[in-house]
């Protein structure tokens, strides 16, 4: 059964939601009506995380997006975005997002955001299944399964990345990155060290707490005062990848194997 979470400061539009899902989708449940980024703080903080959240950007006391930096929202848990406003709709689409509605909410675009999210969970849970068979198979022969693709998740589609495409991963604002080897820029449900344990070490090394690299974009390391390596990427990120003293012997040997 799908879990899902209303976040609104306004009663009559959190009644109003609350009943569009009954009506909707009946066979769901919906596990509360929150109405400040407090209250959503600690409820998330001590229950299971939803599958699917309808969330105001505006709060009563705030903007719903420090609720993320308070809490750990779940990499699985969705998000549709409901507003009166549209300048936060960039922002909206880096934190799990599915949809973003403009208020007043038209019931034709509300089934459409949840039918992006029926084909998202469709989608993950295929991925998912995937997944375990072959971890099934890898713990039969002995050895560790790494990831080999990820699934993007776009406004109106989903897309496969493969891993052998990614150049290099960052980390900015709690969110990480993936650049595909020809510059296009995909975000990833995974912070950093998550992606460290999935990705085969052959192919991938973490160079610092903000970056991990394919071996095959490492054009050239640059040597820097103090020991420390700078590590020249293609295609050329937009910030220096610094690699301090004591982690520069270990990129050495991985690179030299």
């Amino acid at each position: 059964m799908v879990q899902v979470l209303i976040i609104e400061d306004e009663a009559h539009n959190s009644r109003m939601l609350q009943g569009l899902m009954k009506q909707m989708r009946p066979q769901w449940q919906v596990a509360a009506l929150l109405e400040s980024v407090a209250e959503s703080v600690e409820w998330l903080k001590h229950h299971p995380a939803p599958d699917l959240i309808l969330m105001d950007i505006q709060l009563s006391d705030g903007i719903c997006f420090s609720i993320f930096d308070q809490a750990t929202i779940a990499p699985s848990t969705r998000i549709i975005f409901t507003t009166a406003y549209d300048e936060y709709a960039l922002r909206a689409f880096k934190v799990n997002s599915i949809d973003y509605l403009l208020k007043p909410l038209d019931e034709k675009e509300l089934e459409i955001a949840l039918q992006k999210f029926e084909q998202y969970s469709r989608a993950v849970h295929e991925v998912e299944a995937m997944n375990y068979q072959a971890l099934v198979a890898s713990i039969l022969d002995g050895k560790k399964d790494y990831r080999s693709r990820f699934l993007i998740s776009g406004v109106t589609s989903f897309q496969k990345l493969e891993t052998n495409q990614i150049a290099y991963i960052f980390s900015d604002s709690k969110q990480s990155f993936a650049v595909a080897f020809d510059g296009k820029q995909y975000p990833l449900d995974y912070c950093l060290e998550q992606l460290e344990s999935q990705l085969s070490p052959e192919q991938f090394f973490r160079v610092n707490r903000k970056v991990i690299v394919n071996i095959e974009a490492v054009s050239r390391l640059g040597s820097e005062d103090g020991g420390r390596l700078q590590v020249f990427l293609t295609p050329k990120p937009g910030f220096e990848v610094m690699v301090s003293r004591l982690k520069a012997t270990e990129l050495k040997n991985w690179m030299g194997k």
